[in-house]
């Protein structure tokens, strides 16, 4: 399946002025890796997996329209996926992926690949 190409857009609107962003097919969507290391993804399954870290989860989780990210049946530990009703306005976008752009620069950077 096909990721949203609309929102994909407006994530690289939002990361138009970082340095070290570079987008990377995979995980059935379109990833934007920030360092090396995923920030989010614009799913194809629908939504957005969101990078939120371990310790981030339980908050994150009790947000509206959030879910776990599940891959293979298995919960993906320090990511959720958000709904599309999560992300419909340019300031709520502009959160989730800030808040993922946030912990994807704490971890070692893994450099282009």
């Amino acid at each position: 399946m096909a990721y949203d190409q609309a929102t994909a857009a407006r994530v690289r609107k939002i990361l138009s002025g970082r340095r070290g962003v570079t987008e990377k097919a995979m995980m059935g969507g379109l990833s934007f890796m920030v360092g090396g290391n995923m920030a989010c993804s614009v799913s194809g399954r629908g939504g957005m997996l969101i990078r939120v870290g371990p310790d981030g989860m339980d908050a994150a989780l009790a947000e509206p329209h959030v879910e776990p990210a599940l891959i293979g049946g298995k919960m993906m530990t320090g990511f959720v996926r958000v709904r599309p009703e999560g992300y419909r306005t340019d300031a709520a976008l502009t959160k989730w992926v800030q808040r993922g752009v946030g912990i994807a620069v704490t971890l070692r950077n893994k450099g282009a690949r």
